[in-house]
């Protein structure tokens, strides 16, 4: 009785390898997008926290003070913290009592809050910063027109108003708005808006700074409709005004005169009442009328 023997075949033969990995490579390519979508989401949702977080301290501020802090200090003889940004008042309300401290501490050792005397220049609090932002999580030394500077940078600007020469918002050079000064109604009024820091992290900075035009705009606040009083003199930008717009691309320095945001199609912003709201792009007129205290305008959304 004859019989045949077979050998049995162990492993892939290249063809059946290479389809595998084309299978693979497009399952890859499916599921990439779909992870990258849910990220984002998430880092989005964590962004619209931090305004909450900051709405709220904001109130907080108000309910102790009397006031919302100022939303940029002058460097007047006679101001005790010039050049500093709003967001620093608020650390006894966002469980970051000591930077209050230190920060306090370091203004009775030295007013210039650029010296070495001043760490918590360069402290990342990531209650500041929209996550969305890989910036943000770290500190750098920027170069200046004084040297190197060691900063951290925040995503949030205060709203001054239409620009920050009509201070007719609610955080603006040396401000002192109360809610009962909103006229406009809180829950129809910008307090705080997305603008991630210019390119070469000069404007943004989350302690304290200059500002594009030397009275804090572009570091601790900014207007929806913000001008470059320097003209091209100053970062190359045109006059303006800038309205609410995407940037051009990740290296548009004139996006800094604007606000905008790393979400797609618009931005986020915290309104005077203390709730947080999504604005497309599309909106850039309606935020005119949202910028202001006491305009009177009509909204229609």
């Amino acid at each position: 009785m004859g019989f045949s023997l077979r050998r049995k075949r162990l492993g892939f033969s290249l063809l059946e390898l290479l389809i595998v990995l084309a299978i693979l490579a497009v399952l890859l390519g499916l599921l990439y997008p779909a992870v990258q979508t849910a990220r984002n989401a998430a880092l989005g949702l964590s962004c619209r926290n931090n305004l909450k977080q900051i709405g709220l301290a904001l109130h907080q501020h108000h309910e102790v003070v009397g006031t919302l802090p100022s939303g940029y200090r002058n460097p007047a003889k006679s101001e005790p913290y010039p050049h500093l940004s709003w967001r620093v008042f608020l650390g006894p309300y966002l469980e970051q009592e000591g930077v209050w401290q230190k920060t306090s501490s370091s203004y009775l050792s030295n007013r210039d809050p650029f010296g070495v005397s001043h760490p918590m220049r360069f402290q990342v609090l990531p209650v500041f910063g929209c996550p969305l932002d890989d910036r943000l999580q770290t500190e750098w030394d920027v170069s200046t027109k004084i040297g190197l500077i060691r900063v951290a940078a925040s995503s949030y600007l205060g709203v001054n108003g239409t620009q920050f020469t009509a201070r007719n918002g609610v955080l603006f050079e040396n401000s002192k708005t109360r809610l009962t000064d909103i006229l406009d109604g809180t829950s129809n009024t910008l307090m705080v808006g997305e603008r991630p820091p210019s390119p070469d992290l000069l404007y943004g900075w989350w302690y304290a700074g200059v500002g594009i035009n030397r009275q804090g705009s572009g570091d601790a606040h900014l207007g929806v409709n913000e001008i470059n009083i320097w003209g091209r003199r100053h970062m190359g930008c045109v006059k303006g005004p800038y309205s609410f717009s995407p940037a051009k691309n990740q290296k548009d320095h004139c996006a800094a005169l604007h606000f905008w945001s790393q979400h797609k199609g618009g931005a986020q912003f915290a309104m005077a009442d203390g709730s947080c709201r999504f604005y497309s792009y599309s909106a850039a007129q309606m935020l005119t009328a949202l910028s202001t205290r006491s305009g009177g305008e009509v909204i229609a959304e």
